[in-house]
């Protein structure tokens, strides 16, 4: 069998690159499974795989075998609630791309993003987006978002896509990896990577004239390859939820929390209602976020109003 890299995944099928540049369409054999989870798709965008070719079908293939990954990230599907959705595997980096107006920044996205990856100690760049479009205001509110995320070890970025000065940054941060790429539909990441690197050609759209909200654009997960490094886009969420984690995952995977924890009274702590609780003194002396305490406290109500079933169904 030969070995290929899935870079393109639009349901059934696949599309896969062997080293030497020659692509199938390709689709799976058998039933794959990741670690007894119940997914929508199987194969991921970045899996390396092991396929034979399909005798009678030219240009086509069968995936025989995924190769062990390095990491991935995973969200809760959006159409199939009690289901996951495989978005990429085997990545260097993630870059969430947001903006603070044209859409509006959601409450809590940029920390529901980073449950995806934090998980598998993924790094995150987060670039907000649209700058041209800011007023003092908005700015005042980028500086402090900048600090909460600067300050637990994220790099960000401000940028417009119309100043070329604004890129160079970001050029260098995806230089030589594998980047997913990730935002709100509608914060523009496709046309900023378009003015990157304009011979990618990511499709583009407006947002909606009617509701002022982003459009999904990006149907499907494709990788890009320009020189030495590659992008894996992805459609853009309206929302992410989580019924793969339970509320200690979720308190492991906010990171000032988890180093602080061994500090609380109790080696259980959820930093809610206990005494003694480190994340809260934190909080009051201003060393944890409280914007980040509010949105930890969402999700977890969030994942507890889940009944048990719901939440074990993929298991």
């Amino acid at each position: 069998m030969e070995q290929a890299t899935v870079i393109r995944s639009t349901g059934s099928w696949y599309t896969i690159r062997t080293d030497n540049g020659t692509e199938y369409q390709a689709r799976i054999r058998g039933k794959f499974r990741l670690n007894g989870l119940h997914l929508t798709n199987p194969v991921a965008v970045g899996d390396a795989v092991k396929f034979s070719v399909e005798e009678n079908e030219e240009g086509s293939a069968m995936i025989r075998e995924i190769l062990p990954r390095k990491n991935y990230v995973i969200r809760q599907s959006p159409r199939k609630r009690h289901q996951l959705h495989l978005l990429a595997s085997n990545i260097d980096q993630a870059m969430l791309v947001a903006t603070i107006i044209q859409p509006n920044l959601k409450p809590g996205v940029i920390d529901r993003f980073l449950l995806m990856t934090e998980p598998h100690d993924i790094p995150v760049g987060i670039v907000f987006n649209k700058r041209d479009l800011y007023t003092e205001e908005h700015l005042n509110m980028y500086a402090y978002l900048r600090s909460v995320y600067e300050d637990i070890g994220y790099q960000i970025f401000l940028v417009s896509s119309l100043d070329p000065q604004d890129l160079e940054p970001l050029k260098i941060f995806l230089s030589g990896k594998t980047t997913l790429i990730s935002g709100q539909s509608g914060v523009g990441k496709s046309t900023l990577i378009n003015t990157i690197h304009p011979e990618l050609k990511l499709r583009t759209s407006s947002l909606s004239d009617h509701s002022g909200k982003g459009q999904h654009t990006t149907t499907f997960a494709e990788m890009y390859q320009y020189q030495n490094s590659f992008i894996i886009d992805t459609p853009g969420f309206k929302t992410l939820s989580f019924n793969n984690l339970e509320p200690m995952d979720v308190a492991h995977n906010f990171r000032e929390f988890f180093l602080l924890s061994p500090q609380c009274k109790f080696p259980n702590c959820m930093h809610r209602d206990e005494p003694k609780c480190a994340v809260k003194e934190g909080i009051e002396s201003g060393s944890i976020s409280e914007l980040r305490y509010i949105n930890y406290l969402k999700i977890i109500e969030e994942i507890e109003e889940q009944n048990h079933w719901e939440r074990h169904t993929h298991l």
